[in-house]
């Protein structure tokens, strides 16, 4: 038999008044969730981690063997650790990339618009097939906020998906407008960021 002393008897009464009390308002959260739907999700800021969260829903949907699309605007041209990893095992997943560097890089409008409306098809095509589960649609910030693609045709798009499928939306800079059709936003905030300190991006890590 174990004794315990009144002091630590104490604590653990306090201890499970507070869980009971969480549970309490955790259940009657669940209780209220009562629609079943996908939903949108915006993963905006300047912090790390926008796409790499996105990543983390991908891998989660393919853990229970749902399809899944990845477009990847702005990245068309590096190597991805998370593609190298899921292309190679035998998923439910399409991964599609503008084929084109950064912008800054190119530094040509029409060719860089033409490579993202290329994209775009892919994605729409996606957007439309009820057999999707999850569509992922990486740095489309950067695409909308350099007029590369029509606002209006991609809001359109987004809205009138399947009622299951849920997209994620990636980068930095989201207009209002996509707040306003995500059900849910996340903003990333740099407090500190290793390269501005002079340590260049690493594999594995950055990408």
């Amino acid at each position: 038999m174990v004794f315990m002393s009144s002091e630590s008897q104490d604590k653990n009464s306090r201890h499970k008044a507070r869980m009971q009390n969480r549970k309490k308002i955790v259940d009657e959260a669940v209780s209220k969730a009562l629609d079943e739907r996908g939903i949108v999700i915006l993963y905006t800021g300047d912090g790390k981690g926008k796409t790499t969260a996105a990543m983390g829903t991908v891998t989660r949907a393919l853990g229970f063997g749902y399809s899944t699309v990845v477009t990847q605007f702005i990245k068309g041209t590096w190597e991805c650790g998370e593609k190298n990893l899921l292309m190679g095992a035998a998923h439910p997943l399409q991964w599609h990339q503008m084929g084109t560097d950064f912008t800054w890089e190119t530094q040509d409008f029409e060719a860089d618009k033409a490579a993202a409306m290329a994209l775009w098809e892919k994605a729409r095509e996606a957007l439309r097939d009820e057999r999707v589960y999850l569509v992922v649609l990486d740095e489309l910030t950067y695409a909308l906020n350099y007029r590369w693609l029509d606002k209006e045709e991609v809001l359109q798009a987004i809205q009138q998906r399947p009622r299951e499928q849920s997209v994620i939306i990636t980068g930095r800079g989201a207009k209002q407008y996509l707040k306003d059709i995500a059900d849910t936003v996340s903003e990333m905030r740099a407090e500190k960021h290793a390269f501005n300190t002079g340590v260049a991006a690493r594999r594995g890590i950055e990408w």
